[in-house]
């Protein structure tokens, strides 16, 4: 790959010299007799490496290294500098240079510097690319809600999250506990150190106790190294353990006197670590019950539920449930380039109705199934899952049938629903029965009877 570097220097022989040795090794080689003439050409997107003269007339290399750290810090900067200058070419790569040359110089000494720099360069390059994922991951992931549960949530988060206490954070699946963790370390002084998450319910027992803790070599058979546990990968940082509620009795013992000693053993080994790790926890299980049912510890209870936060279920939080449904459907728009812009009113009245026994999780399921589903810019009823449009997981606000509705009337209430479903996707599709029964996410023969059984009228058919 073709890699391009500016060279800068007032001599026109060196001017010469390095761009005959540069091209030879396949780079393309920009050239500025100053460094103010090079200063536009740090803004080439296509730039990997500075080569410039210390001592020039105007501004000097030093000066250019300041501006190169200030507007373009992904590109290396390689000092060439004569014997006398050579402490002020030291400087400069203390201010910010990669590396320095010194005249005279073999030509390999120079091909050398300048892949040395360019591997820089892509270390630098992979670290932005990474630094936007992992943003561009977290906002993707964060808590959303206006209502009054969840602005609770977030005051309580506020509260607890700059102190080192312990969380137990409580609630069903998939109501995001595990967000809930993330948030409290993002507002915490530890922010800036690592956050390890592990699911105690994932991972077999007898593995377990080396993922805590980690192990030395030779602890048991297949331990060729050492390995560092969980508890000493999140040293200054947070610890998540999700599912509490499932790890060992004997694990829990040693996670006891973990967070009142902070301090441990890696496994195969009788030397004793410090640690300064915050630990919270959650489970969609009552610990109080495994408590009560000999379970679970219940020191180790107490000693995790310093701060007690119950994340609501969605049903708890109807108000919220429009602006996450749009903006899950953002983030997946994102993702999949698709080119719809929301929900019509219709699609979020019946996802307003449905009683969400899978929380948020089940809800960014369901907007990112009807993405995949809708034809036009906007998602509507035809284009939602069938357990939303009445199926067994549909509800009213208190999990029941629409408010107004008897027994006897039910029925009937579902029947309008199916119609209207399947009349806006025959009519999104001009009547091709393949195209809607596709749209509706069902076999075309199931769409035939329930046109038969409901009495649906339409105006073209294609089999």
């Amino acid at each position: 790959m073709k890699r391009t570097v500016l060279v800068i220097d007032d001599e026109t022989n060196m001017q010469r010299v390095m761009r005959m040795v540069l091209e030879a090794a396949g780079h393309e080689v920009l050239v500025a007799d100053s460094a103010e003439a090079a200063l536009p050409m740090l803004q080439n997107p296509n730039l990997d490496v500075i080569l410039t003269d210390l001592k020039m007339p105007g501004m000097g290399g030093e000066e250019l290294v300041r501006r190169s750290r200030r507007d373009r810090p992904d590109v290396p900067v390689i000092i060439v500098t004569a014997h006398g200058t050579i402490s002020s070419a030291v400087k400069s790569v203390r201010d910010g240079a990669a590396d320095y040359l010194t005249k005279p110089f073999e030509p390999e000494q120079l091909e050398i510097a300048v892949h040395n720099a360019i591997k820089l360069r892509d270390i630098l390059r992979e670290n932005e690319q990474l630094r936007a994922t992992v943003s561009q991951s977290l906002s993707g992931k964060r808590l959303v809600g206006g209502g009054a549960a969840a602005q609770k949530l977030m005051e309580e988060i506020r509260r607890v999250a700059p102190y080192k206490t312990g969380v137990l954070i409580s609630g069903e699946s998939g109501t995001g506990k595990e967000l809930v963790a993330r948030t409290v370390h993002e507002l915490s002084p530890r922010h800036e150190h690592p956050w390890v998450a592990i699911n105690c319910s994932a991972i077999p027992r007898d593995l377990m106790e080396s993922e805590l803790f980690g192990y030395v070599k030779g602890a048991f058979t297949g331990a060729t190294q050492n390995r560092l546990g969980r508890i000493e990968q999140a040293h200054g940082g947070t610890l998540f353990l999700d599912e509490i509620g499932d790890l060992d009795p004997g694990l829990q013992a040693k996670l006891l006197r973990v967070i009142q000693e902070r301090e441990f053993s890696p496994v195969g080994s009788d030397k004793v670590r410090a640690t300064d790790v915050r630990f919270i926890a959650a489970s969609n299980r009552e610990l109080k019950e495994l408590v009560r049912d000999g379970k679970f510890r219940e020191d180790l209870y107490y000693r995790l539920d310093v701060y007690s936060i119950v994340v609501p279920p969605l049903r708890e939080r109807r108000e919220d449930i429009p602006l996450l449904a749009q903006t899950f459907l953002q983030e997946l728009v994102a993702e999949t380039g698709k080119d719809v812009k929301g929900f019509t009113p219709a699609a979020l009245e019946a996802i307003g109705r449905h009683g969400w026994p899978g929380n948020v999780r089940e809800l960014r399921n369901t907007v990112e199934r009807s993405l995949l589903s809708a034809q036009g810019e906007w998602i509507d009823v035809a284009d939602l899952p069938n357990a939303i449009l009445g199926g067994a997981g549909s509800a009213g606000a208190d999990g029941l049938a629409p408010e107004g509705l008897s027994g006897g009337d039910l029925d009937n209430w579902l029947a309008d629903v199916e119609r209207q479903a399947i009349s806006q996707a025959l009519a999104a599709c001009q009547g091709v029965q393949a195209h809607a029964a596709k749209k509706l996410g069902i076999t075309e023969r199931s769409l035939w009877h329930r046109i038969k059984k409901l009495g649906i009228q339409i105006s073209r058919i294609v089999t």
